[in-house]
């Protein structure tokens, strides 16, 4: 058996202490009402088995990252840390996922590190991207009830679109829609993939409100683009709370700010974003929330200087160099407040 190094033993006795105070909130605070959403582009985060079916030839032990047992350990580790971190106060109910290879990698992080403390149950389908990554959602089962869940395809092989309905804190229904929409990296046409997205999205949603004007809907996503660009618009999300019945984008005062979740050419992007219906921003639902209560999770272990270009993310590999490190991304967190018991939301 492999000896722990030094490094992997004060990491374990880190996230040991951070678990042990979490363990203790709810005997202290009293803040069972509240209820948390991460989302977190965890990049890459690949077992070591090939897959005949998709292409993961990189991250094999023989493939050009040589990505081995103890590299996946570490960065199941790192994730297990990011997600600790993120939950000082209160462990995310709900954890969006995009960049999973597939339900070893998420038992792995839910089973196999102190998350496993927190009853994670997971919601994953596989998609038809190429690369075999998908999107996926964790949640507290002491906290959120699965009433259904569906992936929905956008007519071209890429990520789903997942749809997980459920009941949260045992007083509300709400829809969560999980999405990574095509990457820039192929180009103009990607942008196509994107508007498909988009209106398979909008589509969804637009059902859902048929049903009820007053469903809470919360999507969640890294979404390839910025809250203006011209498939975000086909949420026809808005700014300023208009009332139910619409879709607010919680992330454009962020965007106005120029902050972001990825740093791109020197340039910091919001591409990572909570998007909520209009009855979660109602001061008398049973969750509410605001745009103030979206933030960017960037704790300074997540972030390195680059060569004198400023400060960037510490990802897993730093070009083909490996570094070891967490992701591209910062994760995005939004926090509920609840109310009353009373059940709506349907």
């Amino acid at each position: 058996m492999r000896r722990k190094s030094g490094a992997e033993k004060l990491f374990c006795k880190k996230i040991a202490v951070i678990v042990a105070g979490i363990l203790l909130l709810p005997a202290v605070s009293g803040n069972a009402q509240n209820f948390k959403v991460m989302f977190y582009n965890v990049e890459n985060f690949f077992d070591t088995v090939d897959d005949p079916s998709t292409n993961d030839n990189s991250f094999l032990p023989n493939g050009e990252n040589h990505w081995t047992k103890a590299r996946f350990v570490k960065k199941r580790n790192n994730l297990c840390k990011v997600i600790a971190a993120a939950g000082e106060d209160r462990m995310p109910d709900i954890i969006g996922l995009c960049e999973v290879e597939n339900k070893y990698v998420l038992r792995q992080l839910t089973e196999e590190t102190p998350l496993a403390k927190f009853d994670y149950a997971i919601v994953h389908y596989d998609s038809p991207d190429p690369r075999g990554i998908d999107v996926a959602l964790l949640y507290r089962k002491s906290s959120f009830r699965v009433v259904s869940s569906s992936p929905h395809g956008i007519g071209r092989a890429t990520r789903d679109i997942l749809h997980v309905k459920g009941i949260a804190s045992g007083k509300d229904t709400i829809h969560f829609f999980v999405n990574h929409w095509t990457s820039k990296w192929s180009g103009a046409a990607s942008e196509k993939g994107r508007t498909a997205a988009a209106k398979v999205l909008k589509n969804l949603v637009d059902s859902i409100f048929k049903t009820n004007i007053r469903a809470n809907i919360c999507l969640m996503g890294d979404f390839n683009d910025y809250p203006d660009s011209k498939p975000m618009k086909i949420l026809d999300a808005k700014t300023e709370n208009s009332g139910i019945g619409y879709l607010y984008n919680l992330a454009v005062p962020l965007y106005k700010k120029r902050e972001g979740t990825i740093r791109y050419r020197n340039r910091w992007e919001m591409i990572d974003q909570f998007l909520v219906s209009g009855n979660l921003m109602f001061d008398k639902a049973q969750l509410r929330c605001s745009s103030d209560d979206m933030q960017i999770f960037k704790p300074d272990f997540l972030m390195e200087e680059s060569s004198g270009k400023g400060v960037s993310l510490k990802r897993t590999y730093r070009g083909i160099v490996y570094v070891g490190g967490f992701s591209d991304h910062f994760p995005i967190l939004l926090n509920f407040s609840g109310t009353s018991s009373k059940k709506n939301g349907k």
